[in-house]
């Protein structure tokens, strides 16, 4: 039962918790999107410009969403395509694994946070993967897997 003594859990999960599962996310397709060569620039949140550091830009609305978008790649096939639209999700399970060995091997507690990341991870990697297209048509993941194998031509942005 959600009670007034939640409250603090609730604003540490979305407003901490939630960007750094997305940050997670963004760093795996930066990170590939940069082994092949490609420049890179991304975004954490959504509405009015807040900050700007380097490529990152910061939004307002931190705490919901990102997106990168690349170009210029050295290595233009459609499996490097595929393969940077498969990375942030490959990250978040990697940071799952990883939390979770954690835990096994006693490094770390078993606490409220650590679930709520693996929690998070595991709904990016599901909205991630699953192939649709948001309200102002931009494709998911899943979805510009999709189309890049079916076309051979990748979107921007991801996410």
């Amino acid at each position: 039962m959600f009670t007034l003594a939640d409250i603090w859990t609730f604003f540490l999960a979305f407003f901490l918790t939630l960007p750094l599962v997305t940050i997670v996310h963004e760093l795996g397709h930066i990170l590939i999107a940069r082994i092949f060569g490609a420049k890179i620039k991304f975004a954490i949140g959504t509405g009015k410009h807040l900050i700007n550091i380097g490529p990152l830009e910061v939004k307002r609305m931190y705490f919901m969403e990102g997106w990168c978008q690349y170009r210029e790649l050295k290595y233009n096939k459609v499996w490097v395509h595929v393969l940077i639209y498969l990375s942030g999700s490959l990250f978040n399970l990697v940071a799952i694994l990883f939390i979770n060995y954690l835990i096994y091997e006693g490094v770390i507690p078993v606490h409220i946070f650590f679930y709520q990341f693996v929690y998070f991870s595991v709904y990016f990697i599901f909205f991630s993967l699953f192939p649709y297209r948001n309200g102002d048509g931009k494709p998911s993941d899943g979805q510009a897997i999709l189309d890049v194998i079916r076309f051979g031509k990748a979107e921007d942005p991801i996410d």
